[in-house]
């Protein structure tokens, strides 16, 4: 649908993939910081090795095999 909405959304196109994680209340000054400062931190870890660690860190199963596209 949203091709049709005019010549500047002609090349749209969802991503190959997603990640969706919940974040408490509790923790959302500090998930905000955190996504402030993103880039610098992933000067010291890359995003394959951060949502690598979110994975095991929640138990969440998986196989890296479906997980990266390159």
């Amino acid at each position: 649908w949203i091709k049709n909405k005019g010549s500047y959304y002609t090349k749209f196109a969802w991503q190959g993939g997603y990640g969706g994680f919940s974040v408490s209340p509790s923790l959302h000054d500090k998930t905000k910081q955190y996504i402030q400062f993103q880039e610098k931190h992933h000067q010291k870890m890359s995003y394959k090795e951060e949502y690598l660690m979110f994975l095991k860190e929640y138990g969440i199963d998986y196989n890296e095999k479906y997980l990266w596209s390159d």
